[in-house]
């Protein structure tokens, strides 16, 4: 049975709409700018995170980028923790999203197949969202209830 779940609806309204102006810029308008970076540990397991804390930069995320390395991420930082939810539009590779607490915990990993609009929520209160690659959880045999460490505060 499905949970109901708190939907941070300011920003997934405001994520639909830049996504609808971003979708109409010209190609050369929609290359994506990398953001810097911070090393994620998940036990022996060190991920090259990109960090977008900013609304912009969250709705930019990984949007258009045709690939992107077996230990590298994108560490989505929220200014409270919700019920976030995220999607795929223009999101050219499939990816994996580990959703997590505010101590660092992951409480779910959902599965993302590669330029859709379905939802993937969170099963909780998060204060971030980690994307790797699709499977790369799975293929470390990381779950629910693992810890990361050096996320950004």
């Amino acid at each position: 049975m499905r949970k109901n779940r708190l939907i941070h609806i300011p920003a997934v309204i405001s994520a639909s709409i830049a996504a609808c102006a971003f979708a109409s810029l010209p190609a050369a308008a929609q290359e994506y700018q990398t953001l810097p970076t911070k090393p994620l540990n998940i036990g022996i397991h060190v991920i090259k995170a990109e960090v977008a804390r900013s609304e912009a930069e969250r709705e930019q995320g990984l949007m258009f980028r045709k690939k992107m390395g077996p230990n590298e991420g994108m560490v989505f930082v929220f200014d409270a923790p919700a019920g976030i939810c995220m999607w795929m539009k223009n999101t050219l590779i499939p990816l994996s999203v580990a959703f997590i607490d505010k101590k660092g915990v992951i409480l779910n990993v959902e599965e993302m197949k590669a330029q859709t609009l379905d939802s993937h929520c969170a099963a909780g209160a998060a204060s971030y969202a980690l994307e790797m690659n699709k499977g790369w959880f799975k293929g470390k045999n990381i779950k629910p209830g693992t810890v990361i460490e050096g996320l950004p505060q």
